[in-house]
Formats: C-alpha cells, structure tokens, sequence
C-alpha cells in the first residue's frame, strides 16, 4: 500500500470518527435530534435496530470518498493545511445543511415530506432547510463537525 493510499484510508477514518463523535455528542447533549447513521440506514432498512448499524457502515463509507475528495482537492492545489481543509469542511456543510438535506425525503423511503407530512411508511420527520427541525443548534453542530473533519485532513494528509 502506497503512502497516499494509507494516509487517504487513515486520516479518512481518523477524520470520520471525530465527525461522528462530535455529531453524537450534540445529540447526547441535546444540540440536535439528528442522527445520522440512523437517518442512512432506516434509508436501506426499516429495522431500527439494524439501521443504525448499516448506516454507521455507509456513514464510515461515505467518509473514505468524501476524504478522497478534500485529497483531489489539496493534490489539484499542490498543498494541504489545516485552514485550508477547514474550509473545505466549512463548504461541505454548507452544501449539506441548504442543499442534501432539504433534498433527503426525496431520496429516502421512510421519511415524511414537508408538503404531505408523514404516512404509514413515512414516518420519519424531513429536516428541513438547515436540518432546523431536529434542534435550532443542529447547524451548529453539523458545522463545527465538518470543519473538523477537514481540519483533521488537512493537517495530517501526507502526499508524496
């Protein structure tokens, strides 16, 4: 395994981690009613139980490719900081909170809709713009966890 890869899958991970612990302390503390490895995976299966195990995987999954795009970015700039990747995270929630999750209960079969409310199979309540319907500190939270995440890369990526 070549440098760039360990470094991507390392500091990827590394990163994840501290974006999901963050994510899962402001629910613990009552910032937020988010959780996103259950909102991934109640995407895949209804089992509530089971959700929250395959959304943690997706959720572990989707942080590697993320991870492989603030790399992209940083090789494309010819240098990576943690100002830099802090930035980046600063965009990359930006994108999450105004555009994928307003867009989610169109991509998720169990989530209610803003206009419809919920169904029998819809029951889970949409986020809104900002994911403000989980908690007014929910932005909050998704910033700062972001920010993080891109700091984390930014700081420690390694390229040759």
């Amino acid at each position: 395994m070549n440098l760039d890869l360990f470094s991507h899958l390392l500091w990827g991970f590394v990163g994840t981690v501290v974006l999901t612990a963050i994510l899962a302390g402001s629910q613990g503390l009552g910032m937020t009613r988010m959780n996103i490895p259950y909102l991934l995976g109640t995407i895949f299966t209804p089992d509530r139980d089971r959700a929250k195990l395959v959304g943690l995987v997706i959720h572990f999954v989707n942080g590697w490719i993320f991870a492989l795009l603030y790399i992209a970015a940083f090789h494309a700039w010819g240098t990576a900081s943690w100002w830099l990747g802090a930035g980046m995270g600063l965009v990359h929630a930006t994108f999450v909170l105004t555009v994928g999750m307003p867009l989610l209960p169109a991509l998720h079969p169990r989530m209610a809709n803003e206009q419809y409310g919920p169904t029998v199979v819809r029951q889970l309540e949409p986020p809104g713009f900002l994911a403000m319907h989980y908690g007014v500190r929910t932005p909050i939270s998704v910033v700062l966890a972001h920010v993080a995440f891109g700091a984390i890369l930014g700081a420690f990526y390694v390229h040759v």
